[in-house]
């Protein structure tokens, strides 16, 4: 047998009611040249049972049993035992498109300085799929080129995880996937773009993502807003912050407010909120005072280095903020960074 091209990363826990259906996704790939790293995390069910009658039955699947360490350990068990030169992850609870591995493997080959490739996705069964989880996939398949994906990357995660395609190069140079108590992919993918790693994604929808009471994003504390908001805040006090004299945060509801909090922690210089509700102006937010949007010049002339960041978490909001401020002159990417 060749040497693959593609590892297929499946980590495993408990998944006996739908990793079939998972599996069933991976041998149905028009791209034939594959292996299926499946890490058995120390599952109790009958997990290990199909994995080990695929792993008989096609060799391009194998199959790893462990002790039970957690979705991090074994994603990265299954990147260290990988050989081929492109890492493709997946869940045991999702379903991928018969050309996923054959259109995410051609845009790696065609584009040598993308570092990972993802694609659209879909959100299933349709009756489990909440108005917000719905939101969150609408915007996550509006960000598809390299461009968008940076300037969105401290609004939410802007890559599915199960969706994406590694070089197993880049995988191995950061590391893989970090245990420090943030969302795991998250943290992968702002390690990635604080150091210059490329992203795109492929325009159509080739993945399949389970929604269930039961998924890990439900259950573990690890993905907790909270949580996502204490990455954001620790990268960028360490990348677009980094050298600032002064920070204001356009938004002093719930979310500027969490996310200020965040920020202190990292001895970023907060200096102000922005909002444009009358009763809020002229109050004080963490002990900084809340202006109006026509106050930004006065305030940003008052420092060297200043930057801001709009943190609303209304819908909608992102878009206003980002006209309001595109008029005032102030570029994104450079002055401004949204983060909500």
């Amino acid at each position: 047998m060749k040497s693959p091209q593609i590892s297929v990363i499946l980590p495993c826990y408990n998944a006996a009611e739908t990793l079939e259906e998972a599996l069933k996704s991976l041998a149905a790939q028009s791209f034939s040249n594959f292996e299926v790293l499946a890490v058995d995390d120390g599952s109790t069910d009958d997990t290990g049972l199909i994995l080990d009658r695929w792993a008989k039955k096609d060799s391009r699947f194998k199959y790893i049993s462990r002790r039970h360490a957690g979705v991090i350990s074994a994603s990265n068990v299954g990147m260290l035992a990988s050989q081929a030169p492109y890492i493709a992850r997946t869940d045991a609870d999702d379903r991928s498109h018969p050309e996923r591995l054959a259109k995410q493997w051609a845009f790696l080959e065609e584009n040598q300085d993308v570092a990972a490739v993802s694609c659209l996705v879909k959100a299933f069964p349709e009756e489990d799929v909440g108005g917000g989880f719905q939101v969150y996939i609408e915007w996550l398949n509006s960000v598809i080129t390299d461009a968008e994906i940076k300037r969105e990357i401290f609004v939410e995660s802007p890559l599915p995880n199960p969706s994406v395609m590694f070089r197993r190069e880049w995988l191995l140079k950061m590391g893989g996937y970090e245990e420090r108590g943030f969302p795991e992919d998250y943290d992968l993918y702002l390690r990635m773009y604080l150091v210059g790693a490329k992203f795109a994604k492929i325009p159509e929808i080739l993945h399949e993502w389970r929604e269930h009471p039961n998924r890990v994003t439900h259950t573990d504390s690890r993905y907790s807003l909270e949580n996502f908001l204490r990455t954001k805040a620790y990268y960028l006090a360490r990348g677009p912050l980094e050298g600032r004299d002064a920070i204001i945060i356009w938004g002093s509801g719930m979310m500027g407010r969490r996310l200020a909090k965040q920020l202190e922690r990292q001895d970023v210089p907060l200096v102000a909120f922005i909002d444009i509700d009358p009763k809020k102006i002229g109050r004080t937010r963490r002990g900084k005072p809340i202006i109006e949007p026509d106050a930004l010049a006065e305030c940003w002339g008052q420092y060297q280095n200043p930057a801001l960041l709009a943190s609303v978490g209304s819908r909608g909001a992102r878009k206003l903020i980002r006209e309001r401020l595109n008029n005032f002159g102030y570029v994104e990417g450079e002055d401004w960074w949204a983060a909500a």
